[in-house]
């Protein structure tokens, strides 16, 4: 699936637009690692950098494609919100953990996604994230393995300034 594929995927679900709200994704630039995006949904502008990660130990039975959003929705007074969907279904109840040149940050998981557990970390996150160069997931699967994902930051700042000067 392409970056442009998923990103339109994203908003569509995420943000819950309709089909031609969803269509106005627009591809803000490519960072390295990272891509950024532009959007418009019922409720105004939301822009979003995106990354994969560079490996997944052990894959989980099933799994798809994993991604790390950084959003902001200016209207709704939401800058840098993480998210990740780890690509497999965590165990039910259960925490995950990112951890960024040795700053832990806890995230609260349902089904195939996780937030930080504390808002209020989300600009601590994203300063962090600028300012390392690797970031590492870990999370429990629905038949208990601890799974980790490393994600690569090269490119995190130019796209989270990307989707700041458009948003």
């Amino acid at each position: 699936m392409t970056k442009s594929a998923v990103a339109l995927a994203l908003v569509a679900t995420l943000f819950l637009t309709s089909a031609a709200s969803a269509q106005q994704v627009r591809l803000l630039g490519e960072h390295r690692a990272w891509s950024s995006y532009g959007a418009s949904d019922a409720a105004g502008a939301v822009c979003f950098a995106m990354t994969k990660p560079e490996s997944v130990t052990p894959a989980p039975d099933g799994y798809t494609q994993a991604y790390v959003y950084v959003t902001t929705r200016p209207a709704e007074n939401v800058t840098t919100e993480f998210n990740l969907v780890a690509g497999f279904t965590f165990q039910p109840d259960s925490k995950a953990t990112v951890n960024v040149g040795g700053q832990v940050f806890n995230l609260f998981t349902q089904n195939d996604a996780a937030w930080l557990d504390d808002a209020s970390q989300s600009s601590a996150l994203a300063s962090a994230i600028r300012a390392g160069s690797s970031m590492t997931i870990e999370g429990t699967s629905a038949a208990g393995i601890k799974v980790t994902q490393a994600y690569s930051l090269s490119g995190a700042t130019a796209a989270q300034q990307s989707i700041g000067a458009e948003c």
